[in-house]
Formats: C-alpha cells, structure tokens, sequence
C-alpha cells in the first residue's frame, strides 16, 4: 500500500518507521526536516502535503494540535489539494472532536474517506508498535486501515463514528492526568512522612492501587527523569478540550479542572516541556517539599 506520513516528530517518527518496516512505500513530510533514520529505511522525502497525498492511497497525519491538521490538510501545497477521489485521510493527532467532523465533511466532499484515530501509550507505546488506537469514522474506511494500524499498535479499537475516537482520547486523557495526580500525592506524602518512596511505589505495585501510571511515572518522580515522553503544554491542550466540551455539554470535571491548574503551575516555572509526570513538581512547590531531597 502506498502511504503518506505527515508530522514526524516524537511520536511520528517511529509509528512511520513501522510502517515502512512492514513492507510499505510511505512519502514523507514534516515541517521541519525529514529524519534521517527514516529515508535510509526506504521512505521517500517529499516537499509538501500535497506531494504526500498525491503519492498515497492512505495519508496519516500525526501533528500536534487542532490549527495544526486544519494547515496540514486546508493550507495551500496541503493535503487535500493532491487527493483524489477513493483515498483515505487518517488523522492520529489528538484533537478537537467538533473540528475533526468538520475537517471529515470538507476532505469527504472530495470524494474521499477520514478516519479519526488518536492514539495512547507514549513514546515507548510508538517505538514498541504498542500504542491504543482510537477510531472513529466509516466501517469499510477502518477495514481497509487496520492492517495499518496493526503494525503500529496493539489495542485497535473503532469505536463508533466521525470523531468519537477523538472523543475517546479526551476521555483517556483525563484518566491519565487524574492518575498522574493522585500518584504525585501519594509519593509527595509517603516521602515527607518519612518512608522511601522507591519502596513505597513497590509495595503499591503489588495491591489494588498498582497501574501504568504508578509503574512508569512514579519511576520518573522517584528518579527525576522529566525529559519527555509526553510534554505538559501537550496534555494542557487536551484537558483544555476536555473542559471546553464538557461546558458545552453541561458537564462537571472538578477534578479534571484541578489537574489542569497543577499542570498550569507546572508552565509557570518553566515546565511546558517537561513531560506530564512533572506535575509532581507542583504539589511538591505546595508541600515545600522534593521527593528526591
């Protein structure tokens, strides 16, 4: 299958690298310069989004927010200006629900199809072919794209239509964000009472209170390895959706707003780009206290 692979960053650089992996021509296009590692696998480096759509029968965008797919796909040399019809554009950013039916509803009046497929699991989740996959859109567009997102993920799941996978990541988001928190808390308060937190953390593994957050981000508290993994402005955006949509629905998320404002404390010391786990950074600020210390 020909595919296109915009956004090469992070999380894009090896989700294309898997694909090409797998025995696949994929064109390739980022703002910035196209790795390397990539083209001396096999892939082909284009000069726009309209070269990629017009060399793939599949395009996959992977960009960082909601303005950012509308340039990728709306702009001029953008994706929809090489498309023709019967192509498939799947978006794998994590983005606004509302603005993803819209985008589907312009790139489908081209005659083509638009899957929605945001995606979990992080930096280890894209390297390891481990990622969550969330989709929504057309049964038959999904069909012809599993095989792809087989080669990038493990946990496939469409689940219903035009921007319910997006939908579904704001909601993995905020179980996220809520677990990154109740794990800071919880480390911030065994380490000031007194007990290693190291220690502590094993202990949880093995009860009712164990989870990927506990095992991976209570390692990177303990440790102090910040780099990200999954910067704070990102998760900013996304609980930023999570509470516009929620106001539009009529929805409370007091904790979710709370989290928000922890990572907000986090960007005002500079952290925007430390990864999301740093949020334990800001309740160590309020219990004049470091984990580490």
């Amino acid at each position: 299958m020909n595919i296109g692979f915009i956004g090469l960053g992070i999380m894009g650089n090896p989700m294309a690298g898997h694909l090409i992996n797998g025995g696949h021509q994929v064109a390739l296009y980022s703002r910035t310069s196209v790795p390397a590692n990539l083209t001396e696998l096999g892939g082909v480096a284009c000069a726009s989004a309209r070269e990629v759509a017009e060399r793939s029968d599949v395009i996959i965008t992977m960009v960082p927010d909601t303005p950012h797919v509308e340039d990728v796909l709306f702009s001029d040399n953008g994706v929809a200006q090489g498309l023709s019809a019967g192509k498939i554009v799947v978006d794998m950013s994590s983005i606004s629900p509302m603005a993803t039916k819209q985008f589907a509803g312009r790139i489908e009046e081209l005659g083509c199809q638009y899957l929605d497929a945001p995606v979990s699991g992080g930096e280890v989740g894209a390297k390891n072919a481990a990622l969550s996959i969330m989709v929504g859109g057309p049964q038959d567009a999904f069909d012809k794209v599993k095989p792809l997102f087989d080669l990038m993920g493990k946990n496939i799941t469409r689940v219903g239509n035009t921007g319910d996978g997006q939908t579904a990541k704001v909601a993995n988001q905020i179980i996220v964000a809520l677990n990154i928190e109740a794990v800071s808390e919880a480390l911030v308060f065994a380490a000031k009472a007194g007990a290693d937190p190291a220690r502590v953390r094993e202990a949880l593994m093995g009860g009712f209170a164990s989870s990927k957050i506990l095992e991976v981000h209570g390692e990177r508290m303990i440790k102090r390895t910040f780099d990200p993994g999954f910067r704070i402005e990102l998760h900013q955006k996304d609980l930023n959706l999570a509470l516009s949509n929620a106001r539009e629905l009529g929805v409370s998320l007091p904790n979710t707003a709370n989290a928000q404002e922890l990572f907000n404390a986090c960007a005002a010391h500079g952290g925007s780009g430390w990864d999301h786990s740093a949020m334990v950074r800001a309740l160590e600020k309020l219990a004049n206290f470091e984990i580490g210390g």
